[in-house]
């Protein structure tokens, strides 16, 4: 592209969409802007950008500027059968995302993660590797900055979050190494059909080529066959076989045939983080990193935030924030890991698929009760009800669910949030509404401490007596 003789409008002034205006505009393209949200972030964003020399349109010249733009920059929000998107692909105009002009942008190798769980741990994993490595690393795409911002920044690699909505519009992307973690059911309320959805996650491998890497979970049925469409070279990591890159062989982890390091040495519990620490290990190997810095790393790697997190304990019942449990197999994969018996808070906004897999889950699990909340409880309880699953609560909103919860669980039991929905009836994604978990659970513990220290001690109590009973002898 020679962005000095074309113009652009960028639709959606998120993160993303406002890097990728600023990009733009540093290259001096000609920018045009719109968003159809107000809020505060959205107007400084759009002032910023417009002290820089772009333009804002009014909605009713949006399907004008497909005369005089190149091409229409859209928000990962978006969706690729947007009607605006739909009329620049008929007059034959570019339709793209900010992680496809950083795609044609950087410079630097670049590390790319999908899947449908387990990516945020594993780009965490990595970029916590190679920095204590000694390498310039830099977490981007769907997590940390975006992709874009890395054009000026010049790290030695990238370590990209690149999510299906990313896929939808990357075209030119070829990673050094492309990660696929697995697939599952997932934002079918976007992309309709599970095909769909697998075939964007395929799209990751589709510009490989012989000098390029693909590492891919041996124990997925569905990424394994991705092995069969790549001409990329393939490297495997497995729990379950002694494959051509990373296993767990003997409660340890190996890559072809050297320990890197036992199971339990990670501080992260559940089979899913021990898939995530097999893939960082193969992305590790393949840049030719030591042993002794992989263990270190991941040995002393605790997780990322609102992903299985405890809050703390109050009144004896745990809390363990969950908020990014947004899909059915990441609810699951939370419940696998509880420990005691547990109270499970389930809902928000729907994403698409049904539940039934999610209770039937549920039945032999830790979980004792659930607590249905948010836009599809009433989906959620029709699910439940059809397997069999109880006792259930339904309530509208999230804190009322927080502190059913509370009433139900009982010293010894667990509260997790693991809602196996979008945030987006409420919240404006899973971070807030996992800082409103965990503002409230300590909100909780404020309480309990004031009563404990309130309370006067049955020993003390008595001394008092004593005293006082004295006094009146002695009186």
């Amino acid at each position: 592209m020679y962005l000095q003789q074309q113009s652009f409008l960028v639709l959606g002034l998120s993160r993303s969409g406002t890097a990728a205006a600023e990009y733009l505009l540093e290259n001096k393209a000609k920018v045009y802007l719109y968003d159809d949200l107000d809020g505060e972030n959205i107007r400084v964003a759009r002032k910023k950008l417009e002290d820089l020399g772009a333009k804002s349109l009014l909605k009713e010249a949006l399907s004008q500027s497909v005369e005089y733009c190149d091409g229409l920059v859209v928000s990962p929000g978006i969706p690729i059968d947007h009607p605006l998107a739909i009329l620049y692909k008929r007059n034959k105009k570019a339709v793209l995302g900010e992680t496809e002009l950083a795609a044609r942008a950087l410079k630097c190798p670049c590390i790319a993660v999908t899947g449908t769980n387990g990516k945020t741990t594993t780009v965490s994993m990595l970029a916590k590797i190679f920095t204590e490595a000694g390498e310039k690393a830099v977490a981007c795409g769907n997590i940390g900055a975006p992709m874009i911002g890395l054009w000026r920044e010049e790290p030695s690699v990238a370590v990209a979050e690149i999510s299906s909505f990313q896929l939808e519009t990357l075209n030119s992307f070829r990673p050094h190494v492309a990660v696929i973690l697995n697939i599952s059911e997932d934002h079918l309320s976007r992309h309709y059909t599970m095909e769909n959805y697998v075939f964007l996650k395929r799209k990751l491998l589709k510009n490989l080529t012989e000098t390029e890497f693909a590492v891919l979970n041996y124990d997925d049925n569905v990424v394994r066959e991705f092995a069969e469409r790549t001409k990329a070279r393939v490297v495997w990591f497995s729990t379950r076989e002694r494959v051509n890159g990373a296993y767990l062989e003997n409660g340890e982890l190996h890559y072809n045939g050297e320990r890197i390091l036992a199971s339990q040495e990670l501080l992260l519990s559940g089979l899913h983080n021990l898939q995530n620490a097999l893939a960082a290990v193969a992305v590790a190997k393949l840049f030719g990193l030591s042993t002794e810095s992989i263990l270190g790393s991941l040995s002393s790697f605790k997780g990322v935030k609102h992903r299985i997190e405890e809050v703390g304990v109050f009144d004896g019942v745990t809390y363990v924030d969950d908020s990014k449990g947004t899909n059915v197999d990441a609810t699951l994969k939370a419940v696998a890991c509880m420990r005691s018996d547990t109270v499970l808070l389930l809902g928000g906004k729907d994403k698409g698929y049904e539940y039934r897999s999610l209770f039937s889950g549920l039945k032999t699990s830790k979980v004792v009760a659930a607590v249905l909340y948010g836009e599809n409880r009433y989906k959620l309880l029709a699910a439940a009800r059809e397997t069999g699953f109880e006792p259930l609560t339904v309530c509208g909103k999230f804190t009322e669910a927080l502190s059913i919860a509370r009433t139900i669980a009982r010293k010894g039991q667990t509260v997790l949030l693991s809602p196996a929905s979008a945030s987006f009836d409420e919240f404006t994604g899973y971070e807030e509404r996992g800082d409103r978990f965990v503002e409230t659970v300590k909100e909780y513990g404020s309480h309990a401490e004031r009563k404990r220290v309130a309370k006067p001690e049955p020993v003390a109590t008595e001394k008092r007596q004593r005293g006082k009973a004295t006094e009146e002898k002695q009186g």
